[in-house]
């Protein structure tokens, strides 16, 4: 069973997840370019993954079955586990609880080599309704505060299988780095009564020095003071959008530029390995006065080293002008 446990200076949480050293891994190595070919999410692997929770799939087909093209399932080595209780224990100075919340897998697709935003348009949106109804599910869960949908791409990136996929990940606790972003947009809001994301899209839009693309709803752009090379924020252009809510028109939008944004870091980066995250208001009244969804994309070009652990300062070593001017190339 995993287990959460804070750190009494910082009052940050860790789980501990001893059960996540059994991941596979079907990298070979580094120096060689051979991967697997087939894997336990792959179209006829059914019986290799936990039961599925929910599929897309063709009329008359069974579930855990092939026949499917969207499939999300438990986490086979999950960071954290439905069963237990979120009450959190005390050891001396020492905080923890049981490692309660859910671990989820969304495989994107059932061919083992397709990337998801090769795929055609209906299908990316698909993926991204999925997204949607998974977060309104898991939210209804008591103990839940917060979810978070990502995505691994390549091994530096942390992902294990190369198999197109994303995670879910629902905890009884809100992170860190979103309490850190809460407690700054909140400063921000009483000081001057407005959203400090719409503030900032409006400057980037007023500006276009970082902007990479844009639709009627959405804008991409490389932030100002960007942590890492190539770093990539999207913002709904209204504050008042609810991802759990989106409209059909809403998530053609979404879908659209988000396709569009990684295709174009693809061919100007070459397919590099990245993360991408969703960052939601945490599931509690008031903070969506001051908070507002946005999507986070971190190409992984670069390593943390000695200084950036020690201070939590990053390097960048692209200013985000340059690196916009090069996503708008092609």
């Amino acid at each position: 069973m995993s287990e959460l446990r804070q750190d009494p200076l910082t009052g940050g949480w860790v789980i501990i997840s001893p059960r996540r050293n059994k991941r596979p891994f079907d990298f070979v190595s580094e120096t060689k370019e051979e991967e697997a070919t087939e894997c336990s999410f792959c179209e006829g692997h059914e019986n290799e993954t936990p039961p599925e929770i929910l599929s897309l799939r063709k009329k008359g087909t069974r579930p855990n079955t092939p026949g499917w093209w969207i499939r999300v399932v438990p986490n086979k080595y999950p960071a954290l586990q439905l069963r237990g209780k979120a009450n959190v224990r005390k050891r001396g100075i020492y905080k923890e609880m049981e490692g309660v919340g859910a671990h989820e897998v969304i495989i994107e697709t059932p061919e083992h080599k397709e990337d998801l935003f090769s795929l055609e348009d209906e299908h990316i949106r698909k993926v991204i309704e999925v997204y949607r109804d998974r977060i309104v599910k898991l939210t209804k869960i008591p103990y839940i505060k917060y979810v978070l949908v990502f995505k691994n791409q390549g091994r530096e990136a942390g992902a294990s299988l190369r198999h197109s996929h994303s995670q879910v990940i629902a905890t009884p606790i809100i992170p860190r780095n979103i309490q850190e972003e809460l407690e700054g947009a909140k400063r921000y809001y009483e000081l001057n009564k407005r959203c400090i994301f719409c503030d900032i899209m409006a400057q980037e839009l007023a500006l276009r020095k970082r902007v990479i693309l844009e639709n009627e709803m959405w804008v991409a752009f490389t932030p100002y003071a960007s942590r890492f090379p190539y770093e990539i924020c999207l913002l709904p252009k209204e504050h008042t959008f609810i991802f759990q809510e989106m409209t059909d028109e809403e998530l053609a939008h979404l879908s659209q530029i988000l396709r569009d944004v990684i295709r174009a870091m693809n061919k100007a980066l070459s397919n590099p390995p990245y993360n991408y995250f969703l960052h939601l208001p945490p599931l509690k009244k008031g903070s969506s006065r001051y908070y507002h969804f946005h999507l986070e994309i971190i190409p992984r070009l670069t390593k943390l080293a000695g200084f950036e652990w020690g201070t939590g300062f990053y390097i960048n070593p692209v200013p985000p002008e340059e690196a916009a001017a090069k996503f708008c190339q092609g």
